[in-house]
């Protein structure tokens, strides 16, 4: 259910879309932000870094949309926030105990995971990398490409992309998994 809540901004975009434009769900989009951080508010009892930003940046770059009709600032959208992560998981390899990575990826597992220091700087470095090839990614499709296709890319192409990031990661890091050491030693 928790899933299905943060997603549904983005469906709510997409439904929007066909239905009406592009202008219409943005605007759908802006209240959609925003209700999502107002409900994980109610729900939990604190708001989420995530939440905000995004709310923060499809209001500003929503808005801008609507007032000045361009449709590219809300195609900016996808960059910006994936710029600020790519700029995020860089700068969590010199800020914090430990790269953003890490700290994202250990909390998957229960059991402690066997991984070099430096494997995560690595990983981390992979993650930056990543984060700034989709919003460059998200760009040119964009400029290049009809506002189908482009919401298409944002609401299917980048999702996939990142699962297709991860998996890897998940099956590697699953085979780094320490042994517990055994009750009564």
């Amino acid at each position: 259910m928790n899933q299905l809540l943060e997603w549904a901004p983005l469906l709510a975009f997409f439904v929007a879309y066909k239905l009406f434009g592009l202008y219409w769900a943005t605007g759908v989009l802006m209240v959609g932000c925003v209700a999502l951080l107002f409900t994980h508010r109610f729900v939990t009892g604190r708001y989420k870094t995530l939440h905000i930003v995004t709310a923060v940046v499809a209001l500003a770059l929503g808005g801008a949309t609507l007032i000045l009709h361009d449709k590219r600032f809300i195609q900016w959208k996808p960059t910006v926030l994936l710029g600020i992560a790519a700029l995020v998981f860089f700068g969590s390899s010199w800020v914090g105990r430990q790269p953003l990575a890490r700290r994202m990826l250990e909390s998957v597992f229960t059991e402690p995971l066997d991984v070099p220091a430096r494997a995560w700087r690595v990983i981390n470095m992979l993650w930056a990398s990543w984060f700034a090839l989709l919003a460059l990614g998200n760009l040119y499709v964009a400029a290049n490409c009809s506002e189908s296709v482009w919401v298409n890319f944002k609401l299917f192409g980048i999702p996939a992309a990142m699962m297709l990031f991860m998996i890897p990661q998940v099956f590697w890091l699953n085979g780094k998994i320490r042994p517990s050491a055994p009750e009564g030693v």
